[in-house]
C-alpha cells in the first residue's frame, strides 16, 4: 500500500508531505485545518451577482410554487427551512465528550425543507426552475413581469414534455430533480448508483421518473447521464460535479440566513463569530451555502465541512492540493458509507478550487457517530435527519476539543470569544425518509 503511486509521489511519500492522510488511509476520525485560509478583504468574493440573480429569479418563480406546491404557500412561494436552537442537545453532546460547548448551538434545518426535505431543494429545484424559464423565453412562451403560475397550465407541461432531463445521483439531488421536473412535464432520467437508497428510487418511479441503477459509484452514474444529454440535444443534463447553477441555488441560502439572524436578534461580527458545521459530498451544496456565507460575513464566518471516514473526497482534494485529479480510491478507500448523499469519491473540481481559500477546515466521522447523532437529535429535539444529515453535529466537539480545532482558534484570536460564538449545524435531508426507514436507523445507534 505504503509503495502505491498517486500522481508521481508514493503514499509513504504522500504521508511524509501531509500527515493527515494517515489517518485517513487508516480510517480515522481526523480534523483537517486549511493551510489556504485567507483572511479577506472588504471587496466582494467575485460572484455576488450571479447570486442576486439566483435570488431573483427564485423570487419570479414564487407564484408557481405556491400553486404547485401548497406547503410552499405560508412562506409566499420560498422554498425555506427553520433555524432553530438545539440546547438539549448541545447538553446531550457536552455529556458524550465531557465538556461544554461555549455560545449557541442552532440547526438549519434544511432537512425540513419544502419539496423535497433536504438540501438539494435548494440547487436542484433552482437549475430545473432556470432552465424551464430559458426554454419559455426561448420560445416566447413567457415574457419579462409575467406571472409564473401560468406554468401550471397543461399547456406548458404539454411543451415541457418535449424536452427531457438527466442527472446521476446518490440520493437527494436526483429526489429533487424528479420531483420538480416531473411537475413542470419533463421527461426526467436519474442515473443511480449503488449506494442509492431504495425508498427514494421508488418515490422516483413513482412520479413518472426513470431510474437506471449501476453496480458502481456515483462517478460512474454521473457519466452515463451524461453521455445520455451528449446524445440528445433534447436532454438537459444537470451536473453535479460542474454545475455554477446549483452552486449559486445552494448560496442564496446564506442572504436567507442573514435574515433569519436579523429577525432572531443574532449577531454576528469579530466578537459574535459564526462556525458552520456542512456535510459534504461532491461539494456543491455546502460549497455554494459557504461561499454565499462568505460574501457577506466575511471574517467573521467559519465553514467547516463533514464527511466520512470511507469519503472524504474533499478533504483529499484540498489537503493534496489535486483537486478532481484524485479520488479516495486512490488512498484505498472503498467510498462505502450509510450516508449516500456523501458516498462520492472524487470532488468536484469547480467546488474544490473555488473554496479552496474559504474553507476553514474538514472532519471527518465514522457511520457509528452518524446514527448517534441522529438518535441524539431525535430523543433530545424531537428532530428527524437522515445520516448524511448528521454529519456535522459533532462539529463544535472536533473544533473544541481536538487539538488541531483548538490550534485553529488560537491561531485566529478566536479562543477567548467562544462564550459569544454561534455555531449552526447544517441538517441536509431526513423528512421525506419512510417511517420504517427511521425506525431502522434509530435503532443502529
Amino acid at each position: 500500500m505504503m509503495d502505491r503511486m498517486v500522481r508521481g509521489k508514493s503514499i509513504a511519500e504522500w504521508i511524509r508531505k501531509i500527515p493527515v492522510l494517515g489517518g485517513i488511509i487508516k480510517e480515522e476520525e481526523v480534523f483537517w485545518t486549511n493551510p489556504g485560509y485567507a483572511r479577506l478583504q472588504s471587496e466582494p468574493l467575485g460572484m455576488g451577482d450571479q447570486i442576486k440573480e439566483a435570488s431573483d429569479r427564485l423570487g419570479r418563480f414564487a407564484s408557481f410554487l405556491q400553486e404547485a406546491y401548497p406547503e410552499t404557500r405560508e412562506a409566499g412561494g420560498m422554498i425555506e427551512s427553520p433555524l432553530v436552537e438545539i440546547k438539549y442537545f448541545k447538553e446531550k453532546l457536552g455529556e458524550w465528550h465531557g465538556g461544554e460547548i461555549g455560545g449557541s448551538l442552532f440547526l438549519k434545518c434544511d432537512n425540513d425543507l419544502p419539496i423535497s426535505g433536504s438540501i438539494k431543494a435548494r440547487g436542484g429545484i433552482y437549475e430545473v426552475l432556470k432552465h424551464a424559464e430559458d426554454l419559455a423565453f426561448e420560445h416566447r412562451l413567457i415574457n419579462p413581469g409575467d406571472d409564473y403560475s401560468v406554468l401550471r397550465d397543461q399547456a406548458f407541461r404539454n411543451f415541457f414534455s418535449n424536452y427531457s432531463i438527466a442527472v446521476g445521483s446518490t440520493g437527494n439531488l436526483g429526489l429533487s430533480i424528479g420531483l420538480i421536473g416531473s411537475k413542470l412535464g419533463f421527461k426526467v432520467t436519474v442515473h443511480r448508483s449503488a449506494d442509492a437508497k431504495e425508498w427514494k428510487k421508488t418515490k422516483l418511479r413513482s412520479l413518472g421518473v426513470e431510474v437506471v441503477e449501476y453496480e458502481s459509484d456515483y462517478s460512474a452514474a454521473v457519466e452515463q447521464g451524461r453521455k445520455q444529454a451528449e446524445s440528445d440535444p433534447s436532454c438537459y443534463f444537470i451536473d453535479d460535479e460542474n454545475s455554477r447553477n446549483l452552486f449559486f441555488g445552494y448560496a442564496v441560502a446564506a442572504e436567507r440566513l442573514k435574515r433569519q439572524f436579523k429577525e432572531k436578534g443574532i449577531k454576528v461580527d469579530s466578537d459574535h463569530p459564526l462556525f458552520v458545521y456542512l456535510p459534504c459530498g461532491v461539494g456543491g451544496g455546502p460549497g455554494g451555502i459557504a461561499y454565499g456565507l462568505k460574501e457577506i460575513f466575511k471574517n467573521d464566518v467559519h465553514c467547516f465541512f463533514a464527511e466520512p471516514i470511507q469519503s472524504p473526497c474533499m478533504l483529499v482534494s484540498l489537503a493534496t492540493g489535486l483537486h478532481d485529479e484524485v479520488s479516495v480510491n486512490d488512498f484505498g478507500l472503498e467510498n462505502r458509507t450509510a450516508a449516500d448523499g456523501l458516498a462520492v469519491g472524487r470532488a468536484s473540481g469547480f467546488v474544490s478550487r473555488t473554496i479552496e481559500p474559504l474553507l476553514a477546515g474538514i472532519f471527518t466521522v465514522k457511520d457509528r457517530e452518524l446514527f448517534r447523532m441522529l438518535s441524539g437529535m431525535w430523543e433530545t429535539e424531537g428532530i428527524f435527519v437522515e445520516p448524511s444529515a448528521a454529519a456535522g453535529a459533532v462539529g463544535p466537539v472536533k473544533l473544541m476539543q481536538t487539538e488541531e480545532g483548538r490550534a485553529f482558534l488560537q491561531n485566529n484570536g478566536l479562543m477567548g470569544k467562544m462564550d459569544n460564538a454561534i455555531h449552526i449545524v447544517w441538517a441536509t435531508g431526513g423528512s421525506m425518509v419512510p417511517e420504517n426507514e427511521r425506525k431502522g436507523y434509530l435503532l443502529k445507534n
